[in-house]
């Protein structure tokens, strides 16, 4: 089992940067895929970027070219790089561990370990 914690959300501006970062209380996450995911009040939550074990990246058309996922498995913590942020990229951002191939990794339900989130406002 795993409990991840997410932290470095804040109130920024239009076209500035943050850069989130997720660690497990307990547990690793050394040799699986990892991913960040973000929701808003009355929205489901929303696949935003994953990094498998060995470091291949997949992001959502709305991250693509802004954030980067990253990770480093000696360290046990993963990033992610929020650049030219805009008002629509306002929610709290989760990260989590894959737990199960047979449900698509954009799916929430295809990853365990969520944490409370890290708020990111930005206001325009």
């Amino acid at each position: 089992q795993v409990q991840l914690v997410e932290s470095g959300g804040g109130l920024v501006q239009a076209e500035d940067s943050l850069r989130l970062s997720c660690a497990p209380s307990e547990g690793a996450f050394d040799g699986y895929d990892m991913a960040w995911f973000r929701q808003t009040p009355g929205k489901e939550r929303e696949f935003v970027a994953r990094i498998s074990h060995s470091g291949g990246t997949k992001y959502s058309d709305s991250a693509k070219g802004r954030f980067t996922i990253s990770r480093d498995n000696a360290e046990n913590t993963m990033w992610l790089q929020l650049n030219s942020l805009k008002p629509d990229d306002t929610a709290v951002y989760y990260c989590a561990r894959r737990a199960t191939l047979t449900i698509p990794e954009i799916l929430p339900s295809a990853f365990n370990g969520w944490g409370h989130g890290t708020q990111v406002t930005v206001s325009s």
